[in-house]
């Protein structure tokens, strides 16, 4: 691991020397498929109930059980980013993470009728606890400021989590979307105290020009990988048959297709778009949002598979078109705002696919899941033979962020 002494303002010192994800943060990624990947499966098991109320409800607890999850994840990479990994405070800070995402996964399957405490205890333990043990050492800078107004919210926001582990059901997941939702919006907005001047700095700011981009071209990659795990063990557990064949090589290429659409070019650029960036509190924010609503695509996505795999046939029920087609959609808005960062630009070939999307569900409604899930492959199909037309017999083209 590395592990050498230090601590203070020392964490904070030499960290331009570390661009690129060590491997305890690698390790923290694979955690995170398998927190996600039981995501899918907790939300499988609710869009193919017979009851229409309880199919419906799994599209909260999606949104409800990824985003703790993801939230965890990103503050785990900008606190990487800001201080020097190769520190054993720091190491101690990831790897303890990772145990607590990890407590997180291992609840999903009963998050909201018996194991709430397992899933809320590690997540607030770990948003208030980390500042606090960064604090000491931050005594002048900005960012401790920053850390302590985050401690104040989260003492908050933990009222609403434990409160939310005192129910079940519905209950419970309007009282956690509500207290993650605070959270993330909070963070926006640097935590505001009255009485507390607002810092120069921000949760959502890039301390290095390259790592953190990396860790959220990674975090695509992390949510690409789970689609692929989750698609082979659902595969590998189904009676083989012309349609299941079909939406395996379905499922993966549509997989390619959105790591082809996200790369190119605004993720393939993206820590230049940043260097650049005449804002980079801005672009941060931008960048983070961005890549948490693809995130959340990319998962409804794999939802969607799982969903046709196990019921090719019939027609669909229109929650099972909400994360068939959109998945794929919300991908792809996610795309848009991402190349709003890079290239302070509208991409009007993601409006149209989307759009696309949107207009096909009706009469799709009136066929096979397997065909929604062809219809979702043309489009992004369509996306990416869009962009390399583009670029065909053009020099590639550099960021352009918004100054």
């Amino acid at each position: 691991m590395g592990l050498r002494a230090g601590g203070g303002q020392d964490l904070l010192q030499r960290r331009e020397d570390v661009r690129q994800a060590n491997f305890l943060e690698l390790f923290v990624d694979l955690v995170l498929v398998f927190a996600l990947s039981g995501v899918v499966s907790r939300v499988v098991r609710e869009i193919t109930a017979d009851d229409a109320v309880v199919r419906w409800r799994s599209m909260a607890y999606l949104l409800v059980l990824a985003m703790p999850l993801i939230w965890l994840w990103i503050t785990t990479a900008h606190i990487t980013s800001w201080f020097d990994p190769r520190r054993r405070k720091i190491q101690w800070l990831v790897l303890t993470s990772a145990f607590g995402l990890l407590v997180m996964a291992a609840s999903l399957p009963a998050a909201f009728v018996g194991r709430g405490l397992a899933f809320v205890l590690p997540y607030v333990i770990l948003q208030c606890g980390r500042p606090l043990v960064l604090l000491p050492g931050l005594r002048g800078h900005p960012l401790g400021r920053l850390y302590l107004r985050s401690v104040l919210w989260c003492v908050g926001t933990s009222v609403l989590w434990f409160a939310g582990a005192a129910f079940s059901g519905g209950a419970r997941a309007a009282l956690w979307g509500t207290a993650v939702t605070v959270d993330i919006v909070a963070a926006q907005l640097r935590w505001p105290v009255p009485g507390m001047a607002r810092p120069p700095v921000s949760a959502w700011a890039m301390d290095s020009g390259h790592h953190l981009p990396e860790r959220y071209q990674q975090l695509l990659l992390i949510a690409l990988g789970e689609t692929v795990l989750a698609v082979g063990v659902t595969f590998a557990a189904q009676p083989i048959g012309p349609d299941t064949a079909a939406m395996l090589v379905i499922a993966y290429l549509s997989t390619v297709l959105m790591w082809r659409i996200y790369f190119y070019r605004s993720g393939q650029v993206l820590a230049e778009a940043v260097a650049a960036a005449g804002d980079r509190l801005t672009a941060g924010r931008a960048t983070g949002v961005a890549h948490i609503v693809m995130v959340i695509g990319i998962v409804a996505t794999a939802v969607g598979y799982e969903v046709v795999l196990e019921h090719p046939d019939g027609r669909p029920e229109p929650v099972w078109l909400a994360v068939i087609l959109g998945g794929p959609a919300f991908f792809l808005y996610g795309r848009i705002r991402l190349e709003r960062v890079v290239f302070n630009r509208l991409s009007l070939r993601r409006v149209v696919a989307i759009a696309t999307l949107a207009v096909t569900a009706v009469p799709l409604y009136f066929t096979a899941p397997l065909a929604a899930s062809v219809v979702a492959l043309l489009v992004l199909l369509g996306v990416a033979v869009a962009d390399a037309r583009h670029a065909a017999g053009r020099p590639p083209e550099h960021p352009s962020p918004a100054h």
